[in-house]
């Protein structure tokens, strides 16, 4: 990954979880891991002894409704308490609510310290933990208090998928399924054609697919580090999926169950807005349905979820911008939709 403000590697590789100090820097401080619980418990054994003998660990509770403000100033009392200076390291070490609050964390405490971004989840290691975007959550939507902090390296030890449930390895499977849309039309004919090689977790279509998706991320925040332009292009799937997220307040789905609804109602919009033709629109449904399915989506009201959007980051001076696909691999970033429209989109989407 290189950006104007830095120039870090993304590693894909087995193992890297056992060789991670080699990317800290040389005269590094303290360090402060911060983690959850279940997930220490279940990698400590495979973390390189530098950091797991030597790394005070923060604990975070997890959770979108705990990714607040106020945990982040826990971690920070408890990181002072612990005597830490500006010369320490805060290691992300979970998926994508950690690697978010962790950066969050690096970037605020004694106005910036480095960060280290080890992902546990594949929604992590393909989306999160990639590209330097970090924040919490308020109530009345996802990721609004945040700031741009790029990590030293970003960690991917693709071994770590096969410890996952099968839920929360389709739901990062969605973000995968919206880089393909957005940008690589091989990674969707990857997603289409060996499916049951990817629901399998066979090693290879694995790695393929996490270091494609990296790939994809690191050459759009590379061009546009700070979501000026292009890097609006990684929210395809997020305008009603934040919004739905909101909704249901950050409980009943999962982050990528509600990008895989919010993806539906983009592609519906598109067709709408004749931005899309009807065969595009179905290859890409499909591939959507063979890595669910998602959660139903009863209840949820598109009369409800329409405010919702006006509290979305992509909205800008009360126009509400969508990611929508012109073709698999492109797409296009529309404003000026009548609400109407979108409401049939997203009503025609979810039932």
């Amino acid at each position: 990954m290189r950006t104007p403000h830095a120039s870090y590697p993304s590693v894909v590789e087995r193992g890297v979880l056992q060789r991670a100090a080699d990317f800290l820097p040389r005269k590094a401080g303290k360090l402060f891991l911060v983690t959850q619980q279940d997930v220490w418990d279940l990698y400590k054994a495979q973390m390189d002894p530098r950091i797991a003998d030597k790394a005070e660990v923060l604990f975070f509770p997890g959770g979108e409704p705990n990714k607040r403000l106020a945990s982040v100033e826990t971690l920070a009392d408890q990181m002072l308490d612990r005597g830490a200076d500006r010369t320490s390291v805060v290691i992300g070490f979970g998926g994508g609510i950690v690697t978010d609050v962790s950066g969050f964390l690096a970037a605020i405490f004694m106005r910036g310290v480095p960060v280290l971004q080890i992902p546990t989840t594949l929604l992590a290691q393909v989306d999160a933990a990639v590209g330097g975007k970090t924040g919490v959550n308020l109530v009345g939507g996802k990721n609004l208090i945040g700031s741009f902090h790029q990590p030293l390296a970003v960690l991917i030890d693709p071994r770590v998928v096969d410890t996952l449930s099968t839920r929360e390895y389709r739901a990062g499977l969605a973000e995968v399924v919206k880089s393909a849309i957005i940008r690589d039309p091989d990674l969707f004919d990857l997603l289409r054609n060996a499916s049951q090689a990817v629901l399998a977790r066979q090693a290879a279509e694995v790695d393929e697919l996490i270091a494609a998706t990296v790939r994809i991320k690191a050459e759009v925040v590379s061009a546009d580090e700070r979501e000026g332009d292009l890097r609006r292009i990684l929210n395809f799937g997020h305008t009603v999926g934040h919004a739905i997220e909101a909704e249901t307040g950050y409980t009943r789905f999962l982050h990528g169950e509600a990008v895989g609804w919010g993806m539906l109602a983009a592609i519906r919009l598109a067709e709408l807005t004749g931005y899309l033709e009807q065969g595009s629109a179905q290859s890409m449904r499909e591939v959507i349905a063979l890595y669910g399915p998602l959660p139903p989506a009863e209840g949820l009201d598109a009369e409800k979820l329409l405010p919702r959007l006006a509290n979305d980051k992509k909205t800008l001076q009360g126009q509400v911008h969508f990611v929508l696909p012109v073709r698999i691999g492109e797409v296009k970033i529309v404003s000026g939709i009548a609400p109407e429209t979108i409401a049939q989109a997203i009503r025609e989407s979810l039932h």
